[in-house]
C-alpha cells in the first residue's frame, strides 16, 4: 500500500479510482450528469469491487472508501476531486442502492467483517498504524455522510 495520509484518496489505490472516475467522466463527457448506479458498475466491471459484498479484498475495500470520500467532497465542494473550478459542474445522481451497496462496504470494514483469512486486511494495516484514530474518525464520517445522504433520498 502506498499510502502518505490515512485517507483513501491519499494512497496509490485510492488514486486509482480517480483515475478510474476520470476516464469515466471523458466518456460521458456529453452528460453533466455522474450516475452513481453506473459507476459502481462500472467499476465492478473493472475488478474494483467483488462480484458480492462477501468478495473480501483491500483493493475493494480502499475502492468503496475513495468512492465516499469522492462523494463527501462532493457534497461539501460541489466539485470532483481534481476539478478546476464550479465552472465544470457535473452533479451527481444517486439512488438508494448504490449508496447502500457503499454503506454496506464501509459498515463491514468498520465491523471488521473477516475475509476468507479470518482478517480484515485494511483493519489489520490501519490498527498498526499511528494514525489508526485518524482512519477510524475518516470511516465513521464517512458512513455518517452516506447514512445522512439515504436519508435524504425521496420516499
Amino acid at each position: 500500500m502506498g499510502a502518505w495520509g490515512y485517507k483513501a484518496l491519499e494512497s496509490d489505490e485510492g488514486l486509482d479510482v480517480v483515475a478510474f472516475l476520470r476516464e469515466f467522466m471523458e466518456q460521458h463527457k456529453e452528460s453533466n450528469q455522474l450516475t452513481l448506479s453506473e459507476i459502481v458498475q462500472a467499476m465492478k466491471q473493472q475488478g474494483f469491487f467483488g462480484k458480492t459484498l462477501e468478495d473480501i479484498d483491500f483493493f475493494y475495500d480502499i475502492s468503496a472508501l475513495a468512492l465516499a470520500e469522492l462523494y463527501s467532497q462532493y457534497l461539501n465542494t460541489g466539485t470532483i476531486y481534481g476539478q478546476e473550478s464550479k465552472d465544470e459542474q457535473i452533479q451527481w445522481v444517486v439512488d438508494e442502492s448504490s449508496l447502500t451497496f457503499i454503506l454496506r462496504y464501509l459498515q463491514d470494514i468498520r465491523d471488521e467483517v473477516p475475509d476468507q483469512h479470518g482478517s480484515r486486511e485494511i483493519v489489520e494495516l490501519w490498527q498498526e498504524s499511528k494514525s489508526w484514530p485518524e482512519w477510524q474518525s475518516n470511516l465513521a464520517y464517512l458512513i455518517q455522510t452516506v447514512e445522512q445522504a439515504i436519508n435524504r433520498l425521496p420516499q
